[in-house]
């Protein structure tokens, strides 16, 4: 015999929520064309029937698509960017220290373990919502086809993603990275919240952060012109008018006038989609790309 498959309930869709509302101004229509009390009364009633099934129906997953990797904690599908649900992850270009006190490009490392966990298969994504800090990205529990096991989840087991502020759903799998000194956590590293914000009096996070070195490791990990990683070579940089199309800061291409004299960028990206999925758009003063 074949094992029944669990049905999971939720509330309804925008879809069948629009359904509803449709199918019961028809009914409501018609039941006010009877003139006898009781044919309304069962007219009422089969709304409220309706209503009741329309609330039960079964939560649909997004189908599954090829994921493309912007960093260690996004990624696309199709034409949607998400952040994967409850983490934070270095920037590609965030810089960090290992347990020999060398730096190393851990955001770009980040961004491999990531495209190794998902081993060229495809990824679902249930779409929670805007992402509060980029309302042009969505927020989404992602998961490879097949598999049980949310990639927030996994990336937060291989200790190259913390769990966000005010978060305690992957605490246990957090404590238990960083007490294996798993990897981000052999090393010594900043909240990738704090390094996007530039915050350099945040708490050090890792095994081994020394406080008798804690002014050098801080040069190190906020330096004072920030290391282009290997073939990133875009510059991002924040600014206020950038909010007006709701981003957060502005690119620069190599073809673009201003590019020169950005010369102490805030971000570097590795592409165009990198940086418009971080929530910087390209500058106006840019040549148009060749075709």
């Amino acid at each position: 015999m074949m094992p029944a498959t669990p049905i999971v309930f939720s509330t309804p869709s925008p879809i069948s929520a629009a359904i509803l509302v449709q199918s019961a101004g028809l009914m409501i229509e018609s039941a006010r064309r009877y003139e006898s009390g009781f044919e309304v009364k069962q007219m009422r009633l089969r709304i409220l029937l309706g209503a009741a099934l329309l609330s039960v129906l079964p939560v649909t997953m997004s189908p599954a698509a090829t994921a493309t990797v912007r960093d260690g904690g996004t990624l696309q599908l199709g034409n949607v960017t998400f952040r994967l649900d409850g983490i934070d992850t270095p920037a590609v270009d965030q810089l960090c220290i290992d347990e020999r006190a060398d730096s190393w490009t851990c955001g770009i490392e980040a961004r491999e373990q990531l495209t190794k966990l998902i081993g060229g298969r495809q990824v679902r994504c249930d779409d929670l919502g805007a992402d509060p800090t980029f309302k042009k990205r969505r927020v989404g529990a992602c998961k490879v086809d097949g598999e049980a096991t949310p990639l927030s989840q996994l990336v937060v087991r291989k200790g190259f993603g913390v769990g966000t502020e005010g978060s305690t759903r992957l605490a246990a799998d957090q404590t238990r990275a960083r007490e294996d000194r798993q990897g981000l956590w052999k090393g010594c590293f900043a909240a990738p919240r704090d390094f996007r914000l530039g915050k350099k009096d945040g708490a050090l996070l890792g095994a081994s952060c020394r406080a008798d070195r804690d002014r050098e490791i801080r040069e190190v990990l906020f330096p004072e012109e920030l290391v282009m990683p290997g073939s990133c070579n875009i510059k991002g940089k924040f600014a206020v008018r950038a909010r007006v199309t709701g981003n957060l800061g502005i690119y620069h291409l190599q073809a673009c006038r201003s590019y020169p004299g950005l010369t102490n960028p805030d971000r570097w990206f590795c592409s165009e989609e990198d940086a418009q999925a971080a929530g910087f758009r390209r500058a106006y003063n840019c040549r148009p790309p060749k075709k």
